[in-house]
Order: C-alpha cells, then structure tokens, then sequence
C-alpha cells in the first residue's frame, strides 16, 4: 500500500514521457529500465502477469471483452494463494491470518498484542524465504550465463548489430 519506491518498466511510451519522469522525480519514485531483449529484471511482474492471464482465461467470455470484470476475482485468488517463495500467500503476510468470504470470520481478530507479535514473526519468515527465493532464481538465471567480461572506457569492442535497425540496403556490409 501506498507509493511504490520503485518502477520497473519495459521502456513503454507512457513510462518515459516527460510526465511520467516529472511526476516519478516529484514523488521520489526511481524508475528500472531492463536492459534492452533482456527483460529478465522485469520476471517477477512477467510471471504475476501470467498467471493472472491463467485466471481470466477460465472465465472471461469467448469475445474477451470482459475480462475487466474478472480482474478483482483474479486478483483475490492471487493475493490468497500461497507462493512458492514465501510459503504462504501474500494476504497472510500482510494481515497475519488468512482470508476468508466468510463474513463471521472477518470480525474475528487477535487482541493487537498477539497480533503484533504474530505479525512480525510473519513479516520475518517471508524476508527469509523471499532471500532464499532471490538465491534460488540467481542461481537458476546464472546456471547458463558466462561472467562478463570486464571493459575499461577505452577498450575496442565488436558490436554485434543484430537487434540495430539500420536504413542501409544490406545489413551484411
């Protein structure tokens, strides 16, 4: 809840107007870019995306001009669903219980002592699974990738020119 501290983005035309800069600057907001055909850095929104897209798929009509209304539902059986990171679904870590429709359950709350305590103890065992997520993912992202080498300004370097659009007749030349 609240302001994010910050923004990845894939380089959309909304994320780099002059709008959207001033506003992120005024509200201390640092905006992510991910390197170009490298939306790695952006994986963790690329994956809620698509399991979102999971969700509507099973309801939305055959025309998909609905799916808006389904959003919500969506987005509650994401947020009340455990992950594989934390352990326990993202409801819980910031509530400390789980949800329920069952409206007798909702009033039902801990005094705010225990409350606080179980809270707190939510709140440390979800930073340690998302540690040892973020351990997991850099090994599984790592376990192709050779070490960069290290470049000096300076250095000559060859450019490969597959992904550099050019107006010239050929690109062989």
């Amino acid at each position: 809840y609240g302001l994010p501290v910050s923004i990845i983005s894939d380089r959309g035309s909304l994320f780099v107007s002059s709008f959207w800069t001033q506003l992120c600057y005024q509200l201390k907001i640092s905006r992510d870019f991910p390197t170009a055909f490298h939306p790695e850095t952006d994986g963790q929104t690329e994956r809620v995306n698509q399991i979102l897209e999971q969700y509507l798929r099973m309801y939305v009509s055959y025309h998909q001009d609905n799916w808006y209304t389904w959003l919500p539902l969506a987005e509650f059986a994401y947020n009340n669903a455990e992950h594989s990171s934390t352990k326990q679904s993202p409801f819980f870590t910031i509530y400390g219980r789980n949800s329920s429709f069952d409206s007798i359950h909702i009033s039902q709350y801990s005094p705010s002592g225990k409350l606080s305590t179980k809270l707190q103890s939510v709140q440390q065992a979800v930073k340690e699974e998302l540690e040892s997520a973020i351990r997991r993912f850099k090994k599984y992202a790592d376990r192709n990738r050779a070490i960069p080498p290290d470049f000096q300004p300076g250095d000559k370097v060859w450019l490969a020119s597959k992904n550099i659009k050019t107006t010239r007749p050929t690109k062989k030349l």
